[in-house]
């Protein structure tokens, strides 16, 4: 079915789009009613998200915009939120991986992280013990450090020190915690596209390096150089947020921001399919 008012280049764009997420959907056993009963509720929610603030929003006028039956809009629109937020545990994580690699005493003088010992009956506040205690008081550290040495985050040595991978902090196992990264960087990845692409006045910034007619060892030693430049970058980036800073007077602490690098190689001919 086509609609003769949607340009073409529109719906090449959005099955471009979907594709890779349609083949996870497949992967995982989300069949067609499960993905447009999700797609129903998603429907609904940025309709009402993007509707005239302070106004009341009838679910016959969300109905018109979306397409979506009246009756299931009475029903989605009191659903919980649809945006995807990180676990806790990963979030945990996160502020601990944070922390390890860019502050003091965590991190030697070559702004390294530091092994660990991982208890504090060994090495005190400068244990994997106190790092996980600095972030949170409620969580034990055995079980933070189980589950990353599951995930390949960390590794013990032979003086029981806790060793950190922060390269491989998106987990190599664990698929609900690699969802979580999916939601969070497609997630934002895409909504910098497309606030860029509906004419933002401040656009964000959003760049790539794309080229053809390369061959796979071209490829793989553009790969290796992407990872220690971004690599790099992420570092260098994170290394520069001052999260501990007091505010300025009036200025809310609201804001989060993502900053992103990607690679990815294929075959000239797979394009031919989108």
């Amino acid at each position: 079915m086509t609609d003769p008012s949607i340009p073409d280049a529109l719906t090449r764009t959005l099955r471009t789009v979907l594709r890779p997420v349609v083949r996870l959907m497949l992967a995982r056993g989300v069949t067609l009613p499960l993905a447009v009963e999700l797609l129903k509720r998603v429907f609904v929610q940025v309709a009402l998200e993007e509707s005239d603030a302070g106004k009341p929003v009838t679910d016959s006028r969300v109905s018109l915009l979306t397409g979506v039956h009246r009756k299931d809009v009475k029903r989605l629109r009191n659903l919980p939120s649809a945006h995807a937020g990180l676990p806790r545990t990963v979030s945990l994580g996160a502020q601990l991986v944070s922390l390890w690699t860019r502050r003091a005493p965590w991190v030697d003088e070559h702004g390294q992280p530091r092994p660990l010992p991982r208890l504090a009956s060994a090495g005190g506040d400068l244990s994997f013990d106190a790092l996980v205690a600095t972030v949170s008081k409620d969580i034990r550290a055995r079980p933070v450090l189980d589950e990353w040495l599951r995930l390949g985050v960390a590794r013990l040595t032979e003086r029981d020190e806790v060793v950190l991978n922060a390269a491989a902090f998106v987990p190599q196992e664990g698929f609900e915690e690699k969802l979580s990264y999916l939601a969070l960087h497609v997630g934002d990845h895409a909504m910098a596209a497309v606030e860029n692409t509906l004419g933002r006045s401040d656009p964000w910034f959003e760049r790539s390096v794309h080229y053809r007619g390369l061959s796979v060892s071209e490829v793989d030693a553009l790969r290796a150089r992407a990872s220690d430049l971004g690599m790099s970058a992420l570092q260098a980036l994170n290394g520069e947020v001052k999260d501990d800073t007091p505010a300025a007077d009036g200025d809310a602490v609201n804001r989060r921001f993502t900053f992103g690098v990607y690679f990815y190689a294929d075959d000239e001919r797979s394009e031919e399919s989108r």
